[in-house]
């Protein structure tokens, strides 16, 4: 019996389709990982590091030999492969992308003929950062992944998809595009409008010599990061899922309106009931997700500001094998305990670091 090595192409090895191969790479070391993407360079990268085993150019005829094709360019340009693709894949090929839109890609996988192979895909992970520079095979761990079906979508390619997903340690939920569409249209595309909107206003409201950016609080630095995302990709989103979004903007904005309405009337019960509904919402959001991995994995430490005080707690940590993700000061903490805000990459090394620095008398902090 001839053995069959499993084959993935990736078109695209940006943030997502760089940490996706990363990850497959990591859990299925067997695997034969294909790549093309625009920038040789990038290529270069990810052959050096391991994470593929063949640059291919492109509309390369080897994407005929992959069990699986993931699309991780922007979706007007992953559309222009499917005249080629459509041409090349070989019958049971699972072809998907990673695009945070799925309408508009599956009607022209449908147009195109490629209904029977095209399951739409959506990580729900990222970060501000952009390319496969910025990549990493744990990107994608404990993360929703969503996987979009359409009628003509069979079932055994689902669980396939699905089996794949939850190897690499993310979470599949198999729901239609349509649904995805409404979905990330009120819990990813408001959220990175919104960010906007503050960014711009409180530019706008800035005084001349900008204190207000000096003074910008942890609250409003963590709401407004995601401000700092690719602005070509989020015009591609806006205009790709236009219908969903105005429908949540318009809500959205009735919400804004009503606000100003009890500000203006001094309607203090009325602030109340809408502050209190928001805050069990969103402590609800931690009581189901707390089941699941952080997925940050916290340290607030008080140090005082002097020379050395930071490398102090850097060179403990590194003394115990404790490596740091991210470190930094936190400079305005109206809404942070602690001085220094460290990351790391999982929850035993932010439990050996609170140990460790809690023995030296550190008042150390954990956010959950």
């Amino acid at each position: 019996m001839e053995f069959h090595m499993t084959c993935i192409g990736f078109i695209g090895l940006g943030l997502i389709g760089g940490s996706l191969a990363r990850s497959i790479k990591k859990f299925h070391p067997e695997y034969r990982i294909l790549a093309y993407s625009h920038t040789r360079s990038t290529l270069d990268q990810a052959l050096e590091a391991g994470v593929i085993d063949e640059p291919l150019e492109q509309n390369d005829p080897a994407f005929g030999d992959c069990d699986f094709i993931f699309l991780c360019a922007p979706v007007q340009t992953n559309i222009t492969y499917f005249p080629f693709l459509k041409s090349v894949i070989k019958s049971g090929c699972i072809l998907t992308d990673v695009g945070s839109v799925k309408g508009e890609t599956t009607e022209a996988a449908r147009k195109a003929g490629l209904a029977a192979s095209f399951i739409g895909g959506h990580p729900m992970a990222g970060t501000e950062k952009t390319g496969f520079a910025s990549s990493t095979d744990y990107l994608l761990e404990n993360a929703y992944y969503f996987i979009t079906t359409n009628p003509n979508t069979d079932p055994q390619k689902v669980q396939k998809y699905s089996d794949l997903i939850r190897s690499i340690r993310s979470l599949p939920i198999v729901v239609s595009a349509e649904e995805h569409d409404y979905i990330v249209a009120g819990v990813s595309h408001l959220e990175h409008i919104v960010a906007s909107s503050l960014v711009n206003t409180v530019k706008s409201i800035d005084t001349k010599d900008e204190k207000m950016k000096l003074v910008a609080a942890g609250g409003f630095r963590d709401i407004t990061r995601i401000a700092s995302s690719s602005p070509v990709m989020w015009q591609q989103i806006c205009l790709a899922n236009r219908t969903d979004i105005l429908r949540v903007l318009d809500r959205y904005t009735e919400f804004l309106a009503h606000f100003r309405s009890m500000i203006d009337q001094g309607d203090s019960d009325g602030l109340f009931r809408t502050f209190s509904s928001s805050k069990d919402y969103r402590d609800s959001i931690d009581d189901i997700q707390r089941g699941s991995v952080p997925r940050q994995y916290l340290l607030y430490v008080d140090i005082y500001d002097e020379p050395g005080g930071i490398a102090t707690v850097t060179t403990l940590l590194a003394m115990n094998q404790i490596s740091i993700k991210n470190i930094g000061i936190i400079h305005n903490r109206e809404f942070e305990d602690g001085v220094l805000r460290i990351e790391f990459y999982d929850d035993p090394a932010r439990l050996a670091a609170e140990d460790v620095l809690n023995k030296r008398n550190y008042t150390v902090r954990k956010k959950v």
